[in-house]
């Protein structure tokens, strides 16, 4: 658990949507940056692939994105991981062509205060569901596959399995109907005690801005595939 919770809680809010926020330049530059980037991983079981963003390798988008971002939410510093040459890393290009399962990025590091994460879409179709139940743990994707929860040995950045959720909410039954519209990739099951706040209808040139403690996941809604930049920051 974090060990400054009233801190990171202190610092919650309820998620945001900045509609024309890039202009079509703008995301035809973020685009041209994913597309030169090295990849990262190819997940083929989860059919995705994860691009970093890498310091240093465009200041312009580096500036841009920062200004931004801190005229919507104040002073903050970006958690970054590091790359095999130990330089920061920005964030994460994803290009999915499934959904994206229950999970939380809270980060790797218990004594820091995490703060926001963003998402910005670099195609039109796709959508982001944002829950009302918080998790003050590190990073972790939440499943009841019990072959997903033997999974003990990590590498460098990679979230923790569990079902802990399951214990932490009521066990008040998911809304079926927004499980057929939204989640049908997810087990029901595995939604027990959740509540939907927000779903992101993906358009581009918006981006999103929710605290790290949020339980998210991709909707069920994919037109062949979809890309994102997704950020992390904290105090």
């Amino acid at each position: 658990m974090h060990k400054k919770i009233e801190q990171i809680q202190r610092l919650e809010s309820p998620p945001k949507v900045l509609k024309g926020l890039y202009k079509r330049n703008e995301l035809d530059k973020f685009l041209k940056l994913y597309n030169d980037l090295p990849i990262t991983v190819h997940n083929k079981k989860q059919n995705v692939v994860k691009k970093r963003w890498l310091k240093n390798f465009n200041k312009e988008l580096e500036h841009l994105f920062s200004e931004r971002l801190k005229n919507e939410i104040g002073d903050f510093k970006m958690d970054n991981l590091k790359d095999d040459k130990g330089e920061d890393i920005l964030g994460l290009f994803q290009e999915s062509y499934n959904p994206i399962g229950l999970h939380v990025d809270a980060g790797f590091n218990s004594d820091e205060i995490i703060y926001k994460q963003t998402l910005i879409p670099l195609s039109s179709k796709g959508s982001t569901v944002i829950f009302k139940n918080k998790f003050y743990g590190n990073s972790t994707n939440f499943t009841i596959d019990e072959n997903e929860l033997k999974i003990k040995k990590l590498g460098y950045g990679q979230n923790l399995r569990s079902s802990a959720h399951l214990k932490m909410y009521e066990k008040k039954p998911f809304d079926r109907s927004q499980y057929e519209k939204y989640l049908k990739h997810e087990n029901i099951n595995n939604l027990a005690g959740l509540e939907i706040d927000l779903v992101y209808e993906w358009e581009e040139g918006s981006m999103l801005i929710f605290d790290r403690t949020r339980l998210h996941c991709s909707s069920c809604i994919i037109d062949g595939k979809k890309i994102g930049l997704t950020t992390f920051t904290k105090k």
